[in-house]
Order: structure tokens, then sequence, then C-alpha cells
């Protein structure tokens, strides 16, 4: 019996199939530190314990993205080693925040199977779930990637394409107890702009810019513990490059984001997400924001706000798909997500 793994392929999984993710990774603040680092990351609540005990939390969380990182690196080996490209995010929801000292875990139910027409690949549709030591729930999401197929002759599995809600409801997303930013600290969060001085429909340009290196790429995959092979082997694809992870320009986007949105503090919920066309290293990460909903919360001084962002390497503004309907070529990622903000 062979004792190396090769990853699953294509044919490998069936709906309904449970992975139960290695290895739980206890976080620290090394975590934050790097991903701060990395990016880099500066609203307020992430990087001080005085700025969220001033918020009504019992110190400062690590980054609700790098908790998905984390998360999302667990679940790699299992599901997309053999990826050719991971597609897109539904269903998301933060529903803990993740302190230093948390441990985590994953774990991967199949939901969905669909061959490609080429016979080579198909999609694979995962909803994971990330726990810390208690067995707790810190966040959820479905995510669909293309993988392929080890035997091009093995019989195309039933057809099953999961149903997904197109947003998660205003009423769904849970705020994290205690959270109170009646107190909040404009000054001390870098904006003055609050939950009632945003729009439906209002674009923002972060305006800012990053070449994406390929030595910091490295790093990022490395510190989340991804292997998919697209990413460290040059000779996975067909034109000798790595792809950047995915999951780097998200954060690479959201940290642009600041600039106009200092105070969309905590991401709640992960409502869509794709990733439109392939980061090289090379590419000049821009990104834009829309507003797309608001709504109130039962927590005191807290509002919710659905944005829309758009990373790009071109530099484009306000434009997402040409007159076929598809990505326009500059289009890196598109993100649907709920931010809670002062009001």
């Amino acid at each position: 019996m062979a004792k190396t793994n090769s990853g699953r392929f294509f044919e490998d999984y069936a709906v309904g199939q449970v992975l139960t993710h290695a290895v739980p990774r206890t976080v620290s603040g090394g975590e934050r530190a790097l991903y701060h680092m990395l990016y880099p990351a500066r609203h307020a609540l992430y990087s001080s314990d005085e700025f969220a005990r001033g918020c009504g939390l019992p110190a400062s969380p690590l980054d609700d993205l790098a908790a998905f990182h984390v998360v999302f690196g667990k679940t790699v080996p299992d599901v997309s080693l053999n990826a050719v490209a991971n597609l897109g995010y539904g269903e998301g929801r933060f529903l803990k925040p993740v302190y230093p000292g948390d441990t985590l875990r994953s774990v991967s139910e199949v939901i969905g199977l669909k061959q490609n027409s080429n016979g080579k690949s198909g999609v694979v549709y995962v909803r994971t779930t990330g726990l810390n030591q208690r067995d707790e729930a810190v966040l959820e999401y479905v995510r669909w990637v293309m993988v392929r197929k080890r035997d091009l002759e093995a019989p195309a599995a039933e057809t099953v394409i999961p149903e997904l809600a197109k947003t998660v409801a205003a009423s769904d997303l849970l705020i994290p107890e205690g959270l109170d930013f009646t107190g909040y600290d404009f000054d001390l969060a870098g904006e003055p702009h609050r939950w009632g001085d945003y729009e439906v429909g209002e674009v923002i340009d972060h305006v800012d810019g990053v070449t994406i290196e390929e030595s910091e790429h490295m790093q990022a995959t490395r510190l989340w513990q991804n292997t998919a092979k697209v990413h460290f082997d040059a000779t996975f694809r067909p034109d000798g490059q790595r792809l950047i992870y995915g999951g780097h320009v998200i954060s690479m986007a959201r940290t642009l984001s600041f600039n106009g949105l200092a105070n969309a503090q905590m991401i709640v919920g992960l409502n869509a997400g794709a990733h439109a066309n392939p980061c090289f290293s090379g590419d000049t990460v821009k990104a834009w924001t829309e507003v797309l909903d608001k709504a109130e919360t039962a927590a005191p001084g807290v509002g919710a706000v659905r944005l829309r962002l758009v990373a790009t390497k071109d530099g484009s503004v306000g434009e997402l798909k040409g007159d076929d309907g598809k990505y326009l070529p500059g289009v890196l990622l598109d993100l649907d997500y709920w931010a809670l903000m002062p009001v």
C-alpha cells in the first residue's frame, strides 16, 4: 500500500461524503503579525486589544479572513490538491470570533458534483465548517472547485448541483456577544464615516494598489498550509506559472478597502464570491466597492452593511462584465459580503 497521498481526483468524490481534515492548528499572535505584514491589514478592531475592549469584546480577535485562511487551508489536501482552480463561494457565515490560543480544525461535506463536458475534470461542491477546541462552529461556507480526473474513462458521477441562497439574510447574521459600538472611537479607527454616511448604490474607489510578488505569495500559502499544486509547482500548469492563491487576493483587496471603509470592522457574512480571472506574480491589485444593502442589528450602535468588493489588475472602477455577460479580463475578484459598522 502506498504511504504517500496523491490527493483525491474528481471520480473519488460522492455526494454525502464527509471529510475530516488534518491537522488542527492552534493560532497565536504570530498569525496576526504575519497577516498584518503580508497585506498589511489596518482595521482597528483586529489591531488593538484596547480598542476591541472598548467595543465590548474581551480582546482583539484574529482577523476574520485569517481565521478563514486557516480553516480553508486544512481542506486543501482533501478537496483541492488536484484542483485546476477554485471557482466560487456562497452561504458563508462567521459565527464566533477566533482569539489567540484557539485551536481550529475543519470538516467538509460533499454536497454537489458535476463533470465538465470535456470529460477531463469536474466541479466539486463542499460545505466546510471550522470548529474550535470546544467543538463550537466558528465559521461555515460553501465553495466549489474544479478538480482533475485521474481516469478519463471513469464514468461521470450523477450531476447534483446544490441550490444555494443568493445572499445570507441580514436576520441570519450572528453578532459577536458583547459587541457594542456606542463608544466607538472614530479617531483611533482612522476615518469618520459611519453606517449612516453610506448610500446603497454608492461606489468607492479605494485608490491604492499593490503589485503581487512571488515571495509574498509563497509565504502566504505556506502560512495557511495551502498545499494545492497550482500554487507551488510551476510544472502543474501548461503556461508554467504558479497561480496566486485566491484567498491572497481576497485579503489584499479587503486591506485596500480600508481607504474608504476603515469602519467596516467585522466580516460576518459571505454571500457570494468568484475568482473571475487568474492572478499571477507581477499583477497589480487595485480594488473598488459598491454598497449593495444596509440593515440594522440588535447590537447597540452596530449596523450591517452589504458590500461588493471587486479586485482588478487594470485599475478599472465600476465595470465588471462585458456585453456577453462574462467577467472582463481585468477583473480578478467579485466578492459579496456583510460587515459590521458603527451607526
